[in-house]
């Protein structure tokens, strides 16, 4: 059963703060303390309290010293002061501040009890309003998902029928071709909506951290844990936990990660309470799974329960036909954001994009686009205007200028005029200049050069082919 909320209490007498965890925790409340308002400031970002319980007088940092500092680190959070008959004015002044209610003490169980549960609900309203404007600023920036693709079109129409499963979901392609938006697409059309989307990039953290960012831990479980933490699993309760770049977890953590899927319980990193895990796993990778699982580094067993329903996304090259739908969102977002509102993508510079393969994907158009907004000093975007990676370097008229060119220069014009001749054959080209083939792929990846099988071929001086 989920808990209730979290609340953290917040009061330097040790007996009142032991008391008060104890009594909301029989309530179904998870219940974090703190002696003071400093303590209590550093737990807010690890513990992520939806009700802050607090002492008005304190030593150090007053309640009302400590609610404003406070309510800039949580602003979900709602505030519940505690005090005196003597401060009351006080307690009255924090209500005027910004604090829900205000208790006096000694506290009256009832009253602790309907008050906290007015706080409680206050902090949902609060949390699901900043939820639904965070996900209008989803939606607006992305706009919706481009495709004019039959293969993408399949993806989404499966998106439609799994959204409101519990199933896992692996997603899989190549890097930038927007595993991460169709994570948020599976969220956002399931029963779990309303609830958090938790996102963790495994490949970012070693296993230890990952371990404890996953699961969480116990205070003292290593060094550096001063205080528990709850991990991500807990902070998706409910929701759905996206976990990209799965097949970069180790092996240790693979284990656990299985136990989870399974039983829907886990432990945090140095305890030993069962936690239980009412979380929908979407994981995301562009390694091929089956080849790691061959290799000894991925486990078959995990693969399974992870691959209950498996999206494939195809690369941008695949997708020739998004490319001016999608160039066009890119270039209306980043001309807004620039102060640039009258710019219009060129036909020319259609065309080098049509022709680029986007080893980099969707990802690497967004890029290249935000770029030539920047650099654009007119009304129409241009080729002069995309990365050197993109736009072909074009053959030289004629030999550069010996003195006057640099040794870069000398090589960049034998390369291209032999392979010219060569009629494109890197290895002939390569027999020729005398050097390897690899070199000749690198050089011509350097100056942005078209592929070899595009480039034209040149009679000899007898007038035939080579």
């Amino acid at each position: 059963m989920a808990a209730r909320g979290r609340i953290l209490i917040v009061d330097d007498e040790a007996n009142a703060r032991s008391a008060l965890s104890e009594l909301l925790h029989d309530e179904g409340y998870l219940t974090e303390t703190a002696a003071d308002g400093f303590k209590a400031l550093g737990k807010l970002e690890d513990f992520c309290p939806d009700v802050i319980l607090t002492d008005v007088k304190m030593p150090g940092m007053s309640g009302l010293e400590f609610m404003e500092k406070a309510k800039a680190a949580a602003p979900g959070a709602a505030f519940v002061v505690m005090t005196a008959f003597g401060t009351i004015a006080s307690a009255v002044h924090a209500v005027k501040s910004g604090a829900e209610n205000y208790l006096t003490k000694p506290l009256d169980f009832d009253a602790l009890s309907a008050v906290v549960g007015r706080a409680m609900d206050k902090a949902r309203l609060t949390q699901e309003a900043q939820r639904l404007r965070e996900k209008l600023r989803e939606r607006n920036a992305f706009g919706h998902i481009i495709t004019a693709d039959a293969a993408m079109h399949e993806v989404l129409s499966l998106v439609a029928q799994i959204g409101p499963s519990r199933a896992s979901v692996l997603i899989t392609g190549e890097s930038g071709t927007g595993k991460e938006l169709i994570a948020e697409a599976i969220h956002a059309a399931g029963t779990r909506a309303s609830n958090p989307l938790v996102r963790v990039n495994c490949a970012a953290l070693v296993e230890t951290l990952l371990e404890s960012e996953l699961f969480g831990h116990e205070r003292g479980a290593f060094t550096g844990a001063v205080a528990r933490r709850e991990g991500r699993f807990r902070q998706a309760e409910g929701g759905t936990l996206f976990l990209d770049e799965i097949g970069d977890i180790p092996q240790g953590v693979q284990v656990k990660l299985l136990r989870v899927l399974q039983e829907r319980a886990f432990e945090r990193v140095g305890g030993n309470e069962t936690l239980k895990a009412d979380v929908r796993i979407v994981a995301a990778t562009n390694r091929d799974l089956k080849a790691e699982i061959e290799a000894g580094r991925f486990r078959e067993d995990l693969f399974y329960r992870l691959n209950v329903v498996s999206l494939e996304l195809p690369p941008l090259r695949k997708r020739k036909r998004d490319i001016p739908a999608l160039a066009t969102f890119f270039l209306k977002r980043y001309a807004s954001e620039n102060g640039k509102g009258n710019l219009s993508m060129g036909a020319e510079a259609l065309e080098q994009l049509a022709a680029h393969a986007w080893p980099g994907n969707v990802r690497e158009l967004e890029n290249a686009i935000e770029r030539a907004v920047v650099l654009c000093d007119g009304a129409l975007i241009q080729p002069r205007h995309l990365p050197s990676s993109i736009v072909p370097a074009q053959l030289p008229a004629g030999p550069p200028p010996v003195p006057g060119s640099s040794i870069a220069d000398l090589e960049r014009h034998a390369i291209l005029t032999t392979l010219e001749a060569c009629a494109g054959s890197t290895s002939r080209a390569a027999l020729i200049l005398g050097i390897s083939t690899r070199k000749i792929q690198y050089k011509l990846h350097e100056y942005g050069a078209p592929s070899p099988a595009a480039m034209p071929a040149t009679p000899d001086d007898k007038g035939e082919l080579p």
